[in-house]
């Protein structure tokens, strides 16, 4: 509808200037019919026809404007699916079997209208017949992957500090798992590989190719044993010969592979698994390590691991790159006793591009506080958004036995506008952009 009406304006401007031309002719001819009147209608229709190849250049401009329509594309991740006995009991059946569906049924809608679907699988899918286990070593069962693929999830992180809980064997029988949904990127575990890192990850959408990397900054061990080496992305550097982790340094190989993916990606994820537990102040460290995966390509920075929600920024290098970093989003589902971890978020980032260029859309970027819930059996209750949580759910929640009063809506409300500030989006904003597109469509 713009476009035919902007070229039906032109259409008139063009003979309005073809009447003004030809007024201004009968007049030049009237008064010079007897000097130099071919000369001067030369230069008159010269510079006629100038105008209207002005014109019509601009018009031409215009309309290639408007066909090169911005389209938006949305990306969202998940915390930590911190896979506790409790959460995993949750989803026996009545016949013995197992499904975990239900884990993503209160965000199926953000799910559906999101193009980039992230989640950080916390423990390993180690293989059921090693039997299922919590911390301090985790193995989760492998229909809660077919839960996220089920869910609709097109990227899963497994570089986290439970990786290895199960060993190489564990390594290998989820790395197998994931081979049945070539769909998913599954990215920060490899069998084999040559590089002390990785390859990297790619999604296309609309024309636009994200590449996405994931480090952990340990395998809950201070010395890197020989036989993870390769098999585990590692945000941390560590000595070859001892394998000492050295916690202060990132590792040189994270900040190539940044590199190597800016040659082949238009837009650059970066999925660190990093910081202190249970606090919702970001480390000196990584502050550091943001600013120089920024420096070497990263264009957006997710984080894992504290088990609370942790602040977002944008990130300047001194080289001229910028970065939106999530330090931590929290967890997803746990049934870990402290309050503030029941306390979560997602990130909803909104990328426009007109085919040439990507940027993120900041006014439609942020973090949508959320709530776990779990019974007082500690099996899974729900996920809230806190937008929509109340003192009657709070009330009976089963973290109440651990924390008393600590846990209560107010709480919930001060410490996400105090973390995520205004980078706080709330949940209906989504959604009410799907309708609109829907409508207008």
């Amino acid at each position: 509808m713009r476009k035919n009406g902007l070229i039906w304006t032109c259409i008139v401007l063009i003979v309005c200037c073809l009447l003004l031309s030809g007024s201004v002719l009968w007049n030049y001819f009237e008064k010079n019919k007897e000097q130099e009147a071919v000369a001067g209608n030369n230069t008159q229709m010269n510079e006629t026809t100038d105008l209207l190849d002005k014109i019509e250049n601009d018009i031409t401009e215009d309309i290639e404007k408007e066909e090169k329509e911005t389209r938006k594309i949305h990306l969202m991740m998940t915390g930590d699916n911190l896979m506790h006995l409790s959460v995993v009991n949750s989803g026996l059946q009545a016949d013995g079997s197992r499904n975990y569906d239900f884990m993503f049924e209160p965000i199926k809608d953000y799910l559906a209208l999101a193009d980039i679907k992230i989640t950080n699988q916390e423990t390993i899918l180690g293989g059921n017949q090693l039997g299922f286990s919590a911390y301090p070593r985790f193995n989760s069962p492998t229909e809660v992957g077919d839960g996220i693929a089920n869910a609709g999830f097109n990227v899963v992180l497994h570089a986290t500090n439970h990786a290895a809980d199960k060993g190489i064997e564990g390594i290998n029988n989820c790395i197998d798992f994931w081979e049945k949904y070539p769909e998913i990127v599954m990215t920060g575990i490899f069998k084999e590989i040559d590089e002390p890192n990785q390859d990297i990850g790619l999604l296309t959408i609309d024309g636009v190719t994200f590449a996405i990397l994931n480090y952990t900054y340990s395998p809950n061990l201070s010395t890197l044993p020989k036989w993870l080496q390769g098999h585990l992305a590692m945000l941390c550097d560590w000595n070859k010969k001892t394998g000492k982790i050295d916690f202060k340094t990132i590792h040189p190989d994270v900040l190539t592979d940044i590199a190597a993916a800016k040659e082949v990606a238009d837009v650059v994820i970066v999925c660190p698994h990093w910081g202190n537990e249970y606090t919702f102040i970001p480390t000196v460290y990584q502050k550091a390590f943001a600013k120089q995966m920024t420096e070497a390509g990263a264009d957006l920075i997710l984080g894992t691991h504290p088990h609370v929600i942790q602040p977002i920024e944008w990130i300047e290098a001194e080289n001229g790159n910028r970065a939106l970093c999530y330090y931590s989003l929290g967890n997803y589902v746990s049934t870990q006793d402290k309050a503030k971890t029941m306390l979560e978020a997602m990130a909803w980032v909104t990328f426009e591009t007109d085919g040439e260029t990507v940027e993120i859309l900041e006014a439609e970027t942020g973090a949508i506080p959320m709530v776990y819930q779990f019974q007082n059996d500690y099996r899974f209750g729900n996920v809230y958004f806190l937008d929509d949580y109340t003192d009657e759910l709070a009330h009976s929640h089963g973290i109440l036995r651990h924390c008393g009063s600590e846990f209560c809506v107010e709480n919930l409300e001060k410490w996400a506008d105090e973390v995520l500030g205004e980078w706080r989006l709330p949940s209906e904003d989504v959604l009410k952009e799907k309708v609109d597109y829907e409508i207008w469509r």
